[in-house]
């Protein structure tokens, strides 16, 4: 079964996606520790995961950019702009939506931006997507890929195969425990033994240190 597994990561070259998924989380959480320090004069948690320092929202922005701009690569650098600049406005939107009503927490909110859509992206970020989805099918993925080609086939699908495993992992218990998080502020006691383990390993305070800007959606 493992080695089917890993043949289609061959295959597919679904392990060159995880690498630059893993990458992509990698910098993003980097870009927005820096931002944070820059903005605030402090550092502060700005992972998406609750293990590592990921931030799941950029590497999967790596992949969508990945798939949707590859080809455009050869394009002259405004249209290059302006599409990267709707993708990731769209894509912003996604996923403050799902997050929204998947675990009942939002993560930014850009109410007070001009020209924001429901605060879930808006102009002024769109701009940012632009600049950020140039800059990385220009210089960012061109390089990854040179270093992914560099590491040997085999090792690389083996990194790529257990960082997904983990990356699995732990996406399921932050969702988990955000969600609990969430049932709790609304007053929901413990159902169950997840219930329990939840909220005995991953308490408000936990998370709050790990998730300072997250907000939970009051249910009307």
């Amino acid at each position: 079964m493992l080695e089917k597994v890993l043949s289609f990561f061959y295959l597919t070259d679904l392990y060159k996606l995880v690498l630059i998924f893993m990458i992509g989380s990698f910098i993003g959480y980097i870009v927005e520790m820096l931002y944070c320090y820059l903005k605030n004069g402090r550092f502060e948690s700005r992972k998406g995961v609750i293990y590592g320092p990921f931030s799941p929202v950029y590497g999967f922005g790596a992949i969508v950019f990945t798939i949707l701009l590859y080809r455009l690569e050869h394009f002259n650098a405004f249209i290059i702009f302006v599409v990267s600049a709707v993708v990731g406005a769209i894509f912003e939107y996604i996923c403050s939506f799902v997050q929204e009503k998947t675990i009942g927490t939002i993560s930014w909110q850009y109410n007070k931006t001009p020209l924001n859509l429901g605060g879930r992206t808006s102009g002024l970020y769109a701009l940012y997507w632009g600049v950020l989805g140039l800059i990385f099918l220009r210089h960012t993925l061109p390089y990854i890929e040179i270093k992914i080609d560099e590491i040997p086939t085999e090792l690389a699908i083996l990194i790529a195969f257990t960082f997904g495993i983990f990356i699995t992992i732990d996406l399921i218990i932050s969702a988990l425990a955000v969600r609990r998080q969430s049932s709790r502020a609304h007053g929901k006691k413990t159902r169950n033994h997840i219930d329990i383990f939840l909220d005995k390993h991953y308490p408000d305070e936990r998370l709050k240190k790990i998730y300072p800007n997250m907000i939970v959606i009051k249910k009307k």
